[in-house]
């Protein structure tokens, strides 16, 4: 499936706060003083070591809102796999606006490009399974919209993007609201139609109460293998099937030979190391 741009507005406000972060009150002290006004460069955007791209559009934006004179010509895009050494893409222009840009752009690229690397791999070690790795809201504030399309550039899939979108009773609400069953009826009583209600699970007692409230999925939480197998016998297809709780490239094979549907994976946004990326000199 082609994966789908951003949307310009969806970002610009985050780059436009990355640049002014970086500006301050007085602009970039450094480069003013030694580059020449008039002065033009090109330069590359290069891969240092292998991994899946995702936010060159975003890295562009961070060039052309120093100065719009700037171009980008982009020889691998989102979603591709490179290898240490590829020539990613390259950025022609004023040399004061490539060298002011270069720390945002590279923080952004570098940082959704680690995202897309570690789903890809996630992604890699549960193929041929019908399981699909999903992220969670474990997202950085303010980059949530980019770390879910960085997971969709490295073959992943989201869940939920906020609080607003989705009913996710978890442990904290059942315990709350008294019982697993209280808490869907009121879930349901208050969602509109177009809600689904899914309901996290710990047990395979569990699982029992929430498929007898017709719920659309469950979220099986921290169970082993042996559990999720039988976990998903008994759901038989009634509702969507998510395994989640310290998943690793390791476990995941394993979790999702058990037959779910989607394997959740917080880590691959909050913890993922970034891709290293530089912007050289040619």
């Amino acid at each position: 499936m082609a994966l789908t741009p951003l949307p310009r507005v969806l970002f610009e406000p985050l780059v436009r706060a990355a640049l002014l972060e970086d500006l301050g009150r007085a602009g970039d002290l450094t480069t003013d003083a030694i580059v020449p006004a008039d002065a033009t460069a090109t330069m590359v955007l290069a891969a240092r070591q292998p991994g899946v791209i995702a936010g060159l559009n975003v890295a562009a934006l961070a060039f052309e809102l120093i100065d719009p004179r700037t171009e980008i010509t982009i020889i691998h895009s989102d979603g591709s796999g490179v290898s240490a050494g590829d020539i990613i893409a390259s950025v022609r222009g004023p040399a004061r606006a490539l060298l002011t840009a270069e720390r945002t752009a590279l923080n952004l690229l570098c940082h959704l490009s680690g995202i897309s690397t570690q789903t890809a791999a996630v992604v890699e070690v549960v193929r041929g399974h019908k399981a699909k790795i999903v992220c969670t809201r474990k997202t950085t504030p303010g980059l949530r919209a980019l770390e879910k399309y960085a997971v969709r550039a490295g073959g992943g899939a989201n869940h939920r993007f906020g609080l607003d979108d989705a009913v996710l009773i978890k442990d904290n609400h059942i315990a709350i609201s008294g019982d697993i069953r209280t808490a869907i009826e009121r879930a349901r009583a208050a969602a509109g139609h177009m809600v689904k209600i899914e309901v996290e699970v710990d047990t395979l007692e569990q699982v029992d109460i929430a498929l007898a409230a017709s719920v659309d999925a469950v979220l099986l939480d921290n169970m082993s293998v042996e559990q999720l197998t039988q976990a998903v016998a008994m759901v038989g297809g009634r509702a969507i099937t998510e395994a989640s709780g310290r998943v690793t490239a390791q476990t995941a094979p394993a979790i999702a030979a058990t037959g779910v549907d989607l394997i959740s994976v917080g880590w691959i946004t909050h913890s993922a190391p970034i891709l290293d990326i530089g912007l050289d000199c040619p």
